[in-house]
């Protein structure tokens, strides 16, 4: 597979042929994408993160970013990455909500069904390069259909932090 980051597109090829793309979402200035060639390492449908998440007590939810504990009786609960593509150790695809522009802490995010669809795609061991720019922006990439997301509003956060965030789709 190959990723633009300047297209924000992912393309799966079997060969030379393309046989899906869609729409991504890349890492914001700050938090790049990291360009290169990698492999599929881990899939898992039901993800969550070990950096983002809410400190959790009671129906008292506070997000966080990796910080301590606000104190004793708290619970970390990390955020929702549901079908996890994993290309390098905390970097990897997994569905949540796609932006016009660069948004993410260096994940590659896909909308909706597309994560799904993704998941059931790729093998571990698949081959992952990423570059600024693909061959493919000029030819299908122009033909992916886009997402802005921006403008949705987030998920309460009791949802976020439960089992239900795992159904389909849920962006």
């Amino acid at each position: 597979m190959k990723v633009s980051l300047q297209s924000q597109a992912v393309y799966v090829l079997d060969g030379d042929r393309i046989i899906w793309a869609a729409a991504t979402n890349v890492g914001k200035p700050g938090h790049p994408t990291p360009t290169g060639t990698y492999r599929v390492s881990q899939k898992l449908e039901r993800k969550r993160s070990g950096s983002y998440g809410f400190w959790v007590n009671g129906s008292r939810v506070i997000p966080t970013e990796g910080g301590g504990s606000p104190g004793s009786g708290w619970r970390y609960v990390g955020y929702p990455m549901p079908y996890w593509v994993e290309f390098l150790p905390g970097y990897g695809f997994h569905e949540g909500y796609v932006w016009a522009q660069p948004h993410t802490h260096g994940c590659l995010r896909l909308h909706g069904s597309t994560a799904g669809e993704f998941y059931r795609l790729v093998e571990v061991g698949t081959p992952v390069q990423i570059r600024a720019s693909q061959p493919e922006d000029q030819t299908i990439g122009p033909q992916i259909p886009r997402f802005d997301d921006s403008r949705a509003p987030d998920p309460p956060n009791a949802f976020l932090i439960s089992d239900a965030v795992f159904s389909r789709p849920w962006n």
